[in-house]
């Protein structure tokens, strides 16, 4: 028998979390997932650290990518949402 079993680990975050990680904008809800893969994580990565729109990209999608851009976001509004969606999923997101 194995030991630690990565499946069942899986099972339980998603459902503490839930797949989707949402927030809401000027009436306008997103969601991101509360769990990335590590392809995601390499592309990530390969961003240039002053590459919000690609990061944020990366995080929603293209479909909503388009609905985000068509708001007024600001820095601190990112940094806002990022400090959130670290803290809630665990993921660490915009950290240096």
């Amino acid at each position: 028998m194995a030991g630690f079993n990565v499946n069942a680990a899986r099972a339980q975050r998603l459902e503490a979390l839930g797949r989707t990680w949402t927030f809401e904008l000027d009436g306008d809800v997103f969601e991101l997932p509360t769990e990335l893969t590590r392809r995601t994580a390499r592309k990530l990565a390969a961003l240039d650290d002053n590459d919000i729109d690609g990061l944020l990209k990366l995080l929603v999608g293209d479909a909503q990518f388009e609905r985000l851009d068509r708001h007024d976001l600001t820095m601190q509004d990112v940094a806002a949402i990022l400090e959130a969606y670290g803290t809630e999923t665990g993921l660490g997101l915009g950290e240096g």
